[in-house]
């Protein structure tokens, strides 16, 4: 280009940029929307270096609401949140069609970034936090590009390391950085780490850098609006249906079955704008603030170990992301619909439930499966962020949280369990490809054909099935309605067949027996080769939770090591369930004023459905558990945190003592009574089981001397009195142990008693000081 018209290119995109800034208004956002696709209409792709380096930054800004040039509105000031407030449907199909992945701009940024004309580093503020807290660390960072594939190829090394990326990849980071800071509320809990105050241009600087906001402000604080609109959903969807076509992605190459295996530059562009895109949204949205994002094995292989447990540890992912993930996840499984119903492509799920290390995608995982764009692909490389997502939110939502907030998140798991019965009618405007496809595709019931799909998602079925019970038990109290409700959603899955139950109970056996010899050909016997890669998918995808004092737990202290869904023990999933129907039942009764038969109803529905589940062997009323409950208190929750560690060596299976701290208790004495409690518990033997066998051989009597009863002596009286002291506190043990009572300090912790301490103890003061001033 001549310098003037490289002069004249630049001025057009500085003056379309100023009237994008001033757009506020649906009629100016319609005015700036004609004027972009007028521009990038009269301008070459090598014409078009100034329009990206200048105008689309500042467009990015104000169609998601980044710019802080003006003080933010709390409503948002970014096109989106204009559109949705205005409900303008017209210019919201406007600004659809200027983003849509077949329109004029989207052409153009494809156009431009075959010529490699610019470059943008992403801010390392707005990164996931995981990413962001790896690369301010500083260790580790060369091998993240290998570790996660989302930045194979774009990090780049420097102080500190930048994320460097073409157009499309720079605005696809921006689009779903956008509900990860409309998520941003005030009860949601953000890692704040020390940035520099000063942060100038070239810090970003490649070729052409925008910048949005100041490093100083912690991410997720652009935006305060819980809605994302309709319009962001939309353009969801259709980035979706273009980046990641249902079905296998290499139907789109037409040397696929060559012998030399050929494929032109445009399919791998296919392929890796897919593989980014799924990566990008799986990161952003789902792993975020996860304290193992990565697969324990990968990172052992590496020799890696990230320092985020201390930092993230029990943070439940960012509030309102469930929407849009469950769109994304929706979509991922839609293309499992075609081939469970023709029963075609399960071998490579097979594949994926046997292979040794499933559920992370590693570097050899491509190996494994026919291709990058495969079903079985895009699966192993949701599964185990998205059980450590759902599993995150049910263990580390605080009690304070509405039920309903979790409901999204809860919707998304159930959603995942049920891929049959997804519909393709629930994504509109699919490509000519999934046309047939959509004809024959209607919402099915489990078969056969989707056993690959559920061993290799086994721990959907089972495991999370008792997190999930755990969490309902917390907050059983606050919304008990909305809790039988999930409860009774939950269990519909899993009888929703007989073939679906059968085999989760089946898988259940093999996981805690040993395979019989002779009988290879037996059903269950072929389930035996899936349980090592089940075992090894429980470790991985529950690492770094453990069993603390912070909270409580229906689940004993290895239970991220074993299967309890279906067991029958104090703590298994028949007695847990079992349980929180009685508590809801009660609750219900309490609280409930209105439409209290209709709800009771519910109640005995659930139960009905654990009969099914449980093959009838189901209390039905709260007065078959009186007696029980005489015998066994109830078993209280125990906390998970970050670090496989345990703060204690004390266990009181169903002591009230082990309760969650309260808010009318100190919690650091609470926390000082307790452990007092336990070591004054465990040198008086009151921790273990008294044994009737052992009463007689215990006794110690002090024995008189025959002589006389006169008492001789200071020793005589003294030995008496030592005596008598020793078989009180002997007997004081005995009846302790029969009884089994235990020493409990923590009621010493109230904030009452520690009230009326002080005031005594103040008092006691004051009266002595003044007593020395009167003397």
């Amino acid at each position: 280009m001549s310098h003037s018209y490289a002069t004249d290119a630049q001025t057009k995109s500085a003056d379309l940029a100023a009237t994008i800034v001033i757009s506020s208004t649906p009629e100016q956002i319609a005015t700036a929307c004609a004027s972009v696709e007028s521009f990038l209409h009269r301008h070459s792709p090598d014409q078009s270096r100034w329009f990206f380096s200048i105008t689309f930054p500042t467009l990015i800004c104000k169609i998601f609401g980044f710019d802080e040039q003006k003080p933010q509105n709390p409503n948002g000031n970014g096109w989106i949140d204009i559109l949705a407030s205005a409900n303008d449907t017209e210019i919201s199909c406007k600004v659809f069609d200027l983003l849509s992945p077949t329109g004029v701009l989207m052409s153009s940024v494809t156009a431009v970034d075959r010529l490699s004309l610019v470059k943008y580093v992403f801010p390392i503020e707005r990164l996931p936090e995981w990413v962001r807290l790896t690369l301010q660390n500083g260790r580790d960072c060369g091998v993240l590009s290998d570790l996660c594939p989302l930045f194979k190829g774009r990090l780049k090394d420097g102080v500190p390391f930048q994320v460097q990326l073409n157009i499309l990849e720079y605005y696809l980071f921006w689009f779903a950085y956008y509900p990860v800071c409309k998520g941003s509320s005030d009860n949601h809990v953000t890692v704040r780490t020390s940035v520099s105050k000063r942060f100038r241009l070239e810090n970003w600087a490649y070729k052409s850098i925008p910048v949005f906001g100041s490093a100083s402000k912690p991410r997720g604080n652009e935006q305060k609006n819980s809605d994302n609109g309709n319009l962001y959903i939309r353009l969801l969807c259709a980035y979706l249906r273009f980046f990641v076509p249902l079905g296998d992605l290499n139907a789109h190459s037409p040397y696929r079955s060559s012998l030399l295996h050929y494929s032109s530059s445009y399919n791998i562009c296919v392929l890796e704008n897919a593989e980014f895109f799924v990566h990008t949204l799986i990161h952003f949205w789902i792993v975020d603030n996860d304290f193992s994002p990565l697969s324990v094995k990968q990172c052992k292989s590496f020799g890696v170990e990230l320092p985020l447990r201390s930092i993230l540890a029990e943070l439940p992912p960012t509030d309102v992301l469930g929407e849009v993930a469950n769109v994304f996840v929706k979509y991922l499984n839609s293309s499992l619909v075609p081939n469970g119903v023709e029963g075609c492509d399960q071998m490579e799920l097979i594949k994926a439930a046997t292979w040794k290390g499933a559920g992370s995608v590693e570097l050899n995982s491509r190996e494994m499966f026919s291709s990058v764009g495969s079903i079985g692909y895009w699966n192993s490389c949701i599964q185990r962020p998205l059980y450590r997502y759902i599993l995150r939110t049910f263990l580390f939502s605080p009690v304070d949280t509405p039920v309903k907030n979790v409901s999204q998140v809860f919707s998304l798991w159930v959603n995942y369990m049920e891929p049959w019965a997804v519909s393709l009618d629930e994504f509109p405007e699919l490509d000519a490809n999934t046309v047939n496809m959509k004809r024959d595709c209607k919402p099915h019931e489990y078969s056969s054909s989707w056993q690959g799909f559920v061993l290799s998602n086994y721990l959907f079925y089972s495991s999370l099935v008792m997190h999930f019970i755990g969490f309902a038990h917390k907050f059983i109290h606050t919304d008990p309605e909305v809790i039988v409700q999930m409860l009774s959603k939950v269990i519909n899955v899993l009888t929703s067949s007989r073939e679906l139950l059968d085999l989760i109970k089946n898988v259940d056996t093999v996981f805690h027996s040993v395979p019989a010899a002779g009988s290879s050909k037996s059903m269950l016997n072929t389930l035996y080769r899936f349980v090592p890669s089940i075992r090894e998918q429980l470790q991985d995808w529950e690492d770094g939770l453990s069993e603390t004092d912070a909270d409580g737990s229906f689940l004993h202290e290895n239970w991220n090591k074993d299967l309890k869904l279906f067991s029958t023990s104090e703590d298994g999933g028949q007695q847990l369930l079992q349980l929180l129907a009685l508590r809801a039942e009660s609750e219900l009764q309490v609280i409930s004023n209105e439409n209290i038969s209709n709800k009771l109803q519910l109640v005995k529905s659930v139960k009905t459905q654990m009969g099914c589940l449980f093959s009838g062997n189901v209390i039905t009323s709260y007065s078959q558990c009186k007696q029980s409950e005489k015998e066994k208190h109830q078993e209280i929750f125990r906390p998970r945190t970050g670090g496989n560690r345990q703060t204690t060596d004390i266990r009181y299976r169903g002591d009230w003592m082990k309760r969650p701290i309260s808010g009318d208790e100190v919690a650091w004495l609470a926390t000082l009574l307790v452990k007092l409690s336990g070591w004054l518990n465990e040198i008086l033997g009151l921790n273990h089981s008294w044994e009737n066998g052992s009463t007689s051989s215990s006794t110690t009597y002090v024995v008189v001397s025959g002589g006389g009863g006169d008492v001789y002596g200071v020793k005589d009286t003294m030995r008496l009195v030592v005596g008598g002291v020793m078989t009180f506190y002997r007997e004081a043990v005995k009846f302790m142990r029969e009884h089994g009572m235990r020493v409990n300090l923590r009621m010493l912790a109230s904030k009452k008693v520690v009230t009326v301490l002080l005031i005594a103890v103040a008092f006691t003061l004051l009266k002595r000081m003044f007593s020395n001033l009167l003397c």
